[in-house]
Order: structure tokens, then sequence, then C-alpha cells
């Protein structure tokens, strides 16, 4: 276990394309990843499910998540908390500046299989 306390600024951590209309930066510590999202209008991120708990907080902007069939708009200064194992997708309604939590680790991100955002 780590017992190391690091301080981070979002300036100085990578900037990774994902395709043209999403980039993420993002940070892993022992048990959780954060990420933060800049998402353009009209952007989208097709259905897919993992293992890792998430929840979703928007800083600015507007987007509509698709969970079991039904759509749910959450707007700046509202979050979303997903469980483990559930298809969701997004469709970005206005360019939106978005902070997700994941526990587990997102493994996938590390390791570069995460394809279903390069679809």
């Amino acid at each position: 276990m780590n017992t190391r306390t690091v301080h981070h600024r979002w300036a100085d951590v990578p900037s990774e394309q994902i395709n043209p209309s999403i980039s993420r930066q993002y940070i892993t510590a022992d048990r959780v990843t954060v990420a933060r999202f800049e998402l353009k209008e009209g952007g989208v991120v097709p259905v897919h499910a993992h293992e890792n708990e998430q929840v979703s907080f928007v800083i600015s902007g507007v987007l509509r998540f698709t969970i079991d069939g039904r759509d749910i708009i959450v707007r700046a200064g509202e979050l979303l908390q997903i469980p483990s194992h559930v298809p969701h997708g997004v469709d970005v309604l206005e360019d939106t500046l978005v902070v997700d939590v994941f526990s587990p680790v997102r493994q996938d991100w590390i390791d570069k299989t995460d394809t279903y955002f390069r679809r």
C-alpha cells in the first residue's frame, strides 16, 4: 500500500485525445481512478460496462446517459452514480467538463484495452 501523499494539478496531468470529441486526463491511486473529461457537443461514448463503480460529476455542460433503456440528463452541478457492470452510454448535448471517479482502478485504461471509446 502506498503511504505517500501526492499533490496533483490537472495542468500537469497528460491529456489523451480519445477521439475527435473526447479528451481525458486521469490519475490513479491504489484503489481509485479520478478522470477529467473534456467532451465536445455531438460526441458519443458508446454503450459499455465495466467492473468499476462510477460517479460522474458534471462541472459544466449537459450529458445524456442511457441506462437500462432510459435517458438521464445530467447538468452542471449534478452527479450520477453508476453501479458496477451496468451498461451505459453517453451523448454530449453541450460542450461538457466532467470529473469521473472509479473504484476499483481503471486497469483497462492503464493497459490501453478500453477500445469502446474508439469505435
